[in-house]
């Protein structure tokens, strides 16, 4: 009981660690107050979130690594610190390249660094039945922080300005998330996770605990990036231009109410998800979710009031918080736990290549066409691709694999 008791504390540690970690999704509100209260061109209040976007994920792969030799707990602590110090810092920044060096770069490092190590360290202490919810519940805590951080960030800055607010954040960073970075640890070596309840759960044969390098050398992999990059593609682009999306289809200027209800279906979704991935599996999880925002998508375009576009971005949001609870499953099933940092990291790439491809498409439909419609049929056609490639992709083949590793 002791140990599920840690195994349970290290959850919740890891829940809340994400909940400061997504300082991220706050952005939105300090741009506005670059452009508005300090006259920065929309480009330049852009700029350090960008950079942001691209440090996290580059060093979630240099962090996958590193947790990988060293454990999770020093690259955890050095991920807190940064984040906290990069807001800090911030506080003091003047210009746009000042901005782009502490926010976008030691920030968006040390939420990378951060966010690489708690799924692993979790999922070691749990059944494997529940790596799905291990996940989600992680997951979702990222998922929840634009909840309270955009209306807490806005708050701030009416009543002490833009550079406090960052000095606020900061501190608060360094005094909860890094006190509960010390308690992540790994389980020791002899641990053996306790079975739910009942002796109904999932009996996966363990996989091979195989490198990246190895992992590269497996279809399954592509397969599952390609599905990974063109899901979130359809999801960032929702996410990341709801408001505009309301005001061009339904002339509704202040949409703040849907970039919550986004949030707080997208942190559901990775719960809700997890949770079903370990009943049916990853892969058909997936499918569904697939087949959910590719009509979602064929039909956004119809979206033209308040209740419509409401449930177009509680399906946007359940399907985009689905990607981010059930890769990190199938990645830890596929190729194993010992090497997962690494692993994950190089998968997460899609993300980031995602991270282009969403806005690009909605821009060139804009700009083209005049409005969204363009955007939504390619993001249409990418969902039935990525639904075509679950029914061919197919789980590792541990033995194969194994044999064909030692042969090689």
């Amino acid at each position: 009981m002791k140990k599920f008791d840690r195994a349970m504390q290290i959850l919740l540690a890891g829940f809340c660690i994400n909940l400061c970690m997504g300082i991220l999704y706050a952005w939105s509100v300090f741009k506005q107050a670059l452009v508005v209260d300090l006259g920065w061109s929309n480009a330049d209040a852009s700029m350090p979130y960008t950079v942001a976007v691209i440090a996290f994920s580059l060093s979630l792969l240099v962090a996958g690594v590193l947790q990988d030799r060293m454990g999770p707990r020093r690259i955890l602590i050095l991920g807190t610190t940064m984040v906290g110090i990069g807001m800090i810092i911030s506080s003091f920044a003047t210009s746009p390249i000042l901005l782009i060096l502490t926010f976008g770069l030691l920030t968006g490092c040390g939420i990378g660094f951060g966010y690489a190590c708690l799924a692993p360290s979790a999922m070691k202490w749990f059944h494997p039945s529940k790596k799905g919810l291990v996940n989600g519940l992680i997951a979702a805590g990222f998922g929840l922080a634009a909840v309270y951080l955009a209306p807490l960030t806005s708050s701030m800055i009416t009543s002490f300005g833009i550079n406090t607010s960052f000095l606020i954040l900061g501190v608060a960073v360094l005094l909860i998330a890094l006190p509960l970075a010390c308690t992540i640890t790994n389980p020791p070596a002899d641990y053996q996770p306790q079975a739910p309840a009942g002796g109904q759960h999932k009996t996966a044969t363990k996989p091979v605990d195989i490198n990246w390098r190895s992992m590269l050398k497996t279809p399954q992999f592509y397969s599952l990036w390609l599905m990974f990059a063109l899901a979130s593609s359809a999801g960032l682009m929702v996410i990341g231009n709801i408001t505009s999306i309301a005001a061009a289809q339904a002339n509704i200027t202040e949409a703040a109410y849907l970039v919550v209800i986004l949030s707080i279906f997208n942190a559901g979704g990775r719960i809700a998800a997890g949770m079903l991935s370990d009943k049916i599996g990853g892969v058909k999880t997936l499918m569904l979710a697939f087949i959910m925002q590719g009509i979602n998508m064929a039909m956004f375009a119809s979206f033209q009031s308040d209740f419509t576009l409401m449930i177009g971005a509680a399906l946007a949001g359940v399907g985009y918080g689905t990607l981010l609870a059930v890769f990190p499953s199938i990645t830890a099933d596929y190729y194993g736990l010992k090497n997962y940092g690494a692993n994950y990291g190089v998968l997460y790439t899609a993300w980031g290549i995602s991270g282009f491809i969403g806005p690009v498409v909605a821009a060139v439909a804009v700009d083209t066409t005049g409005t969204y419609a363009l955007a939504y049929t390619i993001c249409a056609v990418m969902m039935a691709v990525a639904v075509v490639l679950t029914f061919i992709t197919k789980p590792v083949d541990a033995k194969a694999l194994e044999q064909k590793l030692a042969n090689a």
